[in-house]
């Protein structure tokens, strides 16, 4: 999640890389997606009967909505996961952008049912994310140990057989596990050598990676043995424009040793998301901080580990650009051409071989990229790609 709504001009966001990622088709081209869906969860839709939460932003108005907020928000879709049943787990991030401001905010998983058929997405319940066995060893906000935006900055989530959930932090940055209620299972797990400006144990020495840059993206490999967590970030002493992408070994409960380099196609680009289609490729969502007009770069790559052009980079190739998606049927009422102009883009998904959902953060109430003035909602989106990604059937499960 961008921690401004601050907009980038569209001259430093094509600031290109003295080097930049070739792209490696593989064989493979893909040309101009197409949208086959659309709903949209109005901006202000709130958790029924929850606490009260945006005390610490200031009262605005903030495109048009005044604070503080009776309840919480479901806002700030930061991670999916597709249940394969119509429904999918969505995850709020840390609140309303910083550590300071959001520890009133609960953080949560919703369970949504989007319909694009009426345009609408329903909201089925979800389940706050809490500590109560003291896994964490570190002070939090509350003392019923519900966990809050003060404490982490989930970003990425996968889903495991076992119905657990693994979650990315951007505050240590951290690998949280969960149980399928919220309940965290074990102690927040760190990555070697990389520590974030909110990290508790700096105990005075110097970040190495900007705040809110850690792991925005989270992917479990299709044998569900390995999670590989993205930077959205930089480390410090790393080529600019570099992200670590490092390789979890379940089993072990530890790292490998093996990392891989996703370069960015320009030093102020971002991440916003990962998924596995094999066990060499992934689908990386690659994004500007503009929103609206200003909104230049919002593409998915498939990204691959095998690296065949020997640079020592992760092979990219572009299968769908965010900002011209051929709308034919004029879903959503949108023209011919569907632009997805969202500062922060931060949910993939696939749906079938060829058919990805992607979903938007609207950093609510700050963001608003498709109408100025006005407060983005939460929107859903499938869009088909121009060929198959022939992905391995478990990526589907």
């Amino acid at each position: 999640m961008r921690r401004t709504s601050i907009m980038v001009s569209a001259a430093v966001l094509t600031v290109s890389l003295a080097s930049p990622a070739v792209a490696d088709q593989g064989g493979q081209d893909f040309g101009r997606a197409t949208l086959t869906g659309f709903a949209s969860l109005p901006a202000e839709t709130f958790v029924p009967d929850s606490e009260p939460s945006g005390t610490a932003i200031g009262a605005g108005p903030f495109n048009g909505i005044a604070a503080p907020f009776a309840h919480q928000p479901v806002q700030g879709f930061s991670g999916v996961v597709n249940r394969r049943d119509g429904t999918f787990d969505v995850l709020s991030d840390n609140g309303y952008g910083n550590k300071a401001n959001s520890a009133d905010f609960l953080l949560r998983v919703h369970r949504i049912k989007p319909d694009t058929q009426t345009g609408k997405v329903q909201v089925l319940g979800g389940f706050n994310l809490s500590d109560p066995d003291r896994h964490v060893p570190f002070a939090l906000t509350r003392a019923d140990r519900v966990l809050t935006g003060a404490d982490f900055d989930v970003e990425s989530i996968v889903r495991m057989p076992d119905g657990t959930y693994w979650m990315g932090d951007e505050f240590g940055p951290w690998l949280l596990h969960f149980s399928a209620k919220g309940r965290l299972l074990e102690a927040p797990i760190a990555l070697d050598g990389v520590k974030a400006p909110e990290n508790p144990y700096l105990n005075g020495a110097q970040p190495n990676i900007a705040s809110s840059k850690g792991f925005e993206g989270l992917v479990r490999s299709v044998d569900g043995r390995r999670l590989y967590p993205l930077l959205e970030g930089t480390v410090t002493g790393d080529t600019p424009g570099d992200l670590r992408f490092s390789e979890f070994d379940l089993r072990k409960r530890a790292y490998t040793g093996k990392r891989f380099v996703y370069r960015l196609e320009s030093t102020a680009n971002a991440i916003g998301d990962a998924i596995a289609v094999d066990r060499h490729r992934f689908l990386v969502i690659e994004r500007d901080g503009g929103q609206g007009d200003t909104a230049q770069f919002k593409r998915i790559y498939l990204a691959d580990i095998r690296d065949r052009d020997g640079d020592g980079l992760m092979d990219k190739t572009l299968v769908a650009d965010l900002l011209d998606i051929a709308n034919p049927k004029g879903l959503g009422g949108f023209g011919k051409t569907f632009r997805f102009p969202f500062q922060t883009i931060e949910d993939v998904n696939l749906v079938d071989d060829r058919t990805l959902a992607v979903l938007n953060d609207n950093n609510f109430p700050f963001s608003s990229g498709r109408t100025a003035g006005r407060a983005d909602d939460n929107e859903f989106i499938t869009i088909r790609l121009s060929a198959p990604l022939h992905a391995d059937r478990r990526a589907l499960r």
